[in-house]
């Protein structure tokens, strides 16, 4: 077990300097330190606790110019908490139960009364957050994510190869199809030539015309973002729903029309070049922190620890 320098094994000697203890056991467990101390393990969090609340109860809203905003689930039974992030530091400025645009009035309020001016905000397209974006930031410009539309479409791909895979005869075309979901959902460059991946592949669409179809389709809507200028990104995804139109298949002709319906947000990615891909990788160091703790029964204090997470290399975890 690390020692704790200059700690005394000593209650009241604890408790004067409890927070600057605490401070200097950053890579050890609340047990850890309690176990130490000779203390329980409660009090010990409560000391943390109430330092965390000091410094990042209301975390500084004074000038964010660009948001993130996405969902996480956390734990069992579909709990689900939407994170916002300020894009330009990485911090956790604002963290609410449930995924809906009424959990988000308590950050509406505090923006407001910080006199920040938001400039983008970088959401999926789910219609509760553009609602939400829409309402309390109007002037704000929406930026689709670019990992959520791929991600959308990737869940078509899957569902597309599952149907065809239900529809044909006990043959080997069938025996080919199946176990090639994640096949499809890899990038070209990620396929392992030593497992044989790529042939593998290869013979799935050859012997699909439709899953070919979809899934080239599925290249060429990366490409999207892989522009030189908006203009280009513009003509790229204008004829890519040229292509969905024409290609006689239902789910990428719906597809299509939904891209061109939302072709601004999408494209409003060469303003300024923003996404949500941060919070997405902030929310599985949220999850690291859940698991490490073994969940969090006190909320608040799982909320803190979110807030104070951007600052710590180690984290003294519950």
């Amino acid at each position: 077990m690390m020692k704790l320098p200059f700690v005394k094994k000593n209650q009241s000697y604890t408790r004067a300097v409890g927070l600057e203890a605490l401070d200097l056991s950053k890579a050890m467990t609340l047990q850890d330190v309690a176990d130490y101390l000779g203390m329980d393990w409660r009090a010990i969090k409560d000391i943390q606790k109430t330092r965390l609340r000091s410094k990042y109860s209301n975390p500084d809203l004074k000038g964010v110019r660009n948001l993130g905003i996405d969902e996480i689930c956390i734990g069992k039974g579909h709990k689900y908490k939407t994170v916002v992030i300020d894009l330009d530091t990485g911090r956790v400025v604002f963290m609410g139960d449930g995924k809906n645009g009424a959990c988000l009035l308590p950050f509406w309020k505090r923006l407001l009364r910080s006199g920040s001016c938001i400039d983008a905000v970088a959401i999926d397209m789910g219609p509760a957050y553009i609602a939400a974006v829409k309402e309390h930031l109007p002037k704000a410009t929406i930026v689709f994510d670019h990992f959520h539309v791929i991600k959308m479409f990737n869940d078509k791909l899957s569902k597309f190869r599952r149907a065809l895979y239900h529809h044909l005869p006990e043959n080997q075309q069938k025996s080919v199809l199946k176990g090639s979901r994640w096949l499809l959902l890899k990038n070209p460059e990620n396929l392992d030539d030593t497992r044989g991946e790529k042939d593998r592949l290869a013979l799935a669409l050859e012997l699909n015309e439709p899953l070919a179809t979809v899934y080239y389709m599925k290249e060429e809507l990366r490409e999207i973002w892989k522009q030189e200028s908006k203009r280009a990104a513009n003509l790229l995804l204008k004829d890519w729903a040229k292509k969905a139109e024409v290609s006689g298949i239902n789910m990428l002709k719906k597809f299509g029309r939904m891209l061109l319906s939302r072709r601004s947000s999408i494209l409003a990615y060469y303003d300024n070049r923003l996404s949500s891909g941060p919070v997405e990788a902030f929310n599985n160091k949220i999850k690291t922190i859940q698991r490490q703790a073994y969940g969090f029964q006190d909320q608040e204090y799982f909320k803190l620890k979110v807030y104070a997470s951007h600052e710590a290399k180690f984290k003294l975890v519950g």
